[in-house]
């Protein structure tokens, strides 16, 4: 049976620093828009403290957690267990995005080791936690991590990096605003 509970307890804390995969969901307001799920790895997941969570987010080819938690700040991150002992632990909460250079970039920040090509992080204030039993996912074996992303920022470079945010990050696959659009207007880093 799924329990609930307000903030994240010791327990669920030790379970989230053991896992090497988690997954995000967000949503627009508008019924015809798209839900987004997206899968998250490295050891880009933080605890806060047990009623605020962040990550580390990286820049790739859409934008749409920022888009979304800009319209409605609703997410869900979910971790599951992929080895012998099931269980799915749910994480209901508000997020924001925060972008380099900001407001409260450093005190984020300064929970992780940023890679290069980090583009923001997504704090979420924790609403509920929820865990269920898992029985119906498989067992899998963590290999590694994988090296692509890396060459490809290498390959990019600094400025690379910034072109690609600004092509790509904009706006959400819906035509949304993201977060580093409002940054980049107020920046005039478009011009």
């Amino acid at each position: 049976m799924a329990k609930f509970t307000d903030t994240l307890t010791e327990a669920h804390q030790k379970f989230i620093q053991n896992q090497k995969l988690f997954f995000t969901g967000t949503a627009a307001l508008e019924a015809d828009s798209r839900i987004n799920i997206s899968p998250k790895g490295l050891d880009s997941f933080k605890v806060i403290s047990a009623s605020e969570v962040a990550y580390m987010d990286l820049i790739g080819s859409g934008n749409e957690t920022s888009a979304h938690t800009l319209q409605n700040s609703r997410i869900t991150i979910m971790f599951c267990s992929f080895d012998k002992r099931p269980n799915i632990l749910r994480i209901y909460g508000k997020g924001r995005a925060v972008i380099p250079g900001t407001k409260d970039w450093s005190k984020y920040a300064a929970h992780f080791d940023l890679a290069k090509n980090t583009r923001q992080i997504i704090v979420i204030d924790v609403e509920s936690v929820q865990t269920s039993c898992g029985y119906g996912v498989p067992v899998y074996e963590y290999k590694g991590g994988r090296d692509q992303f890396d060459k490809w920022t290498e390959h990019k470079g600094e400025e690379g990096m910034k072109t690609y945010i600004l092509e790509k990050n904009m706006k959400s696959i819906d035509g949304l605003e993201t977060d580093w659009a409002k940054y980049a207007v107020e920046k005039k880093l478009n011009n």
